[in-house]
């Protein structure tokens, strides 16, 4: 054991033991973490805003979900499909409580990629068709079907193919990189993409589903118009298509309501849940409605850990906790504020080049001149780091810096994390 090692010697086993395909954003070795707070082996306390890549919404180790988990360890841990267990059913029933009202049933998974290949699956089961839909820079996973749905970067895709078949790729509503109009005329972008993708390449009455992150994630925390969801929406049901909601990073009160697609008030047919779910504890889902998941038939899919009971518990107090707080609402508020000081920023950051975001799912894009700065949102991030705030960058050019910090975060070490920020922002982008 290396109890008492210090970081480096932490690191040179890792290198030694753990796969070279992890990407790390930082250095830091954490032995133990609290709310905002992140407590390394080397004796420093970090504020965390990237929460685990927006898995600990409710802040590290948050009391209800602790008290959860540590009452069902001692009761049961796993039965996979041997036999039913009460805890699973509890945490289907919490989830579709808040669910949009027609998607009233289950499919519990390990992870968002696991989540998103079981979407795949049904919607193909469901509508007898193969192709698929999805959108430049969308990230769904690593996994061979998610994979192919993935095209935030060329790295994860370079040596892998061939990737699943079927598959299409149409541009996002990234109205800062692809448009020119007014920012209140309508978007047309990607209407026009899909009628040229009709016209050209699958026909309407092949393609199964559409698979869309409301708020694209890795692809750079894009805020899509108003109208896109509801576009997309009667688009699938005017060619029988199904539309599958990927809210792995955005759900979960993260974007200031339950889901991000409760701001465009429409209802997918499927929707692919992780992250947040469990605050850590590794469980995913995705939810259907009765008749689209009953185009599977018994044993068509499975997993051996779904469903697990310890990580149920942690659901149940999970989604008991965002209710009873009303964590949606703070998390609305909250982001109100940290935009309102990123949009202050603007005026003296001259590469400070987009502030965007829903509730506490910010982007910050940098630009020098028409180059994304990526070298930038580098240095950027190290400054933080060296004065105590751990920041994720994301976006295909790497050049923004996205805000997650928990929901639950006091807002005095909000400001804090933001002064840090500012000053990091300043020393580096002068």
């Amino acid at each position: 054991m290396l109890a008492a090692a210090d970081a480096a010697t932490w690191r040179e086993r890792d290198a030694e033991l753990i796969s070279p395909a992890y990407h790390m954003y930082s250095d830091l070795v954490v032995e133990s973490a609290e709310g905002a707070h992140l407590h390394t082996v080397d004796g420093r306390d970090v504020l965390d805003f990237g929460c685990g890549i927006g898995v600990t919404n409710l802040g590290h180790r948050h009391p209800a979900v602790v008290a959860a988990v540590h009452e069902q360890v001692d009761l049961l841990w796993h039965t996979s499909v041997t036999a039913y267990h009460p805890k699973m059913i509890e945490a289907a029933a919490a989830l579709v409580s808040i669910m949009p009202p027609s998607l009233d049933q289950v499919f519990f998974t390990n992870s968002g990629a696991e989540a998103v290949e079981g979407a795949i699956k049904l919607a193909r089961r469901a509508t007898g068709r193969s192709d698929i839909i999805a959108f430049v820079g969308a990230f769904h996973g690593r996994t061979y079907g998610a994979l192919s749905l993935t095209a935030s970067k060329a790295t994860y895709r370079r040596g892998m193919g061939p990737l699943l078949p079927g598959i299409h790729h149409i541009r996002y509503p990234y109205c800062f990189r692809y448009c020119t109009h007014a920012d209140d005329d309508i978007c047309e972008l990607v209407e026009r993409e899909l009628q040229l993708l009709f016209a050209t390449t699958t026909a309407p009455e092949t393609v199964a589903a559409i698979v869309v992150e409301p708020v694209q994630g890795e692809g750079g925390y894009v805020v899509p118009p108003a109208t896109f969801i509801p576009m997309l929406r009667r688009v699938c049901d005017e060619h029988g298509i199904m539309l599958i909601a990927d809210e792995v990073q955005s759900g979960f009160a993260r974007t200031g309501k339950m889901f991000a697609v409760n701001h465009a008030r429409v209802e997918p047919d499927i929707m692919c849940l992780a992250k947040a779910l469990g605050n850590g504890m590794p469980i995913a889902a995705f939810t259907s409605g009765h008749r689209v998941m009953s185009a599977f038939r018994e044993g068509e899919h499975g997993t051996t850990y779904g469903g697990n009971a310890v990580a149920c518990a942690a659901v149940v107090a999970v989604i008991e906790t965002m209710t009873r707080d009303h964590i949606p609402e703070r998390a609305e508020r909250l982001g109100r504020h940290v935009m309102e000081r990123a949009r202050g920023w603007q005026v003296d950051i001259k590469s400070l080049a987009d502030v965007r975001g829903l509730g506490l799912m910010i982007g910050l894009e940098f630009m020098q001149g028409d180059a994304p700065a990526t070298r930038l949102v580098d240095r950027i991030s190290r400054n933080a780091l060296a004065r105590g705030l751990l920041i994720l960058s994301c976006g295909i050019d790497g050049n923004v810096i996205r805000l997650i910090p928990p929901l639950t975060i006091p807002e005095s070490e909000l400001d804090a994390g933001l002064d840090i920020l500012e000053a990091a922002m300043r020393e580096e982008a002068a």
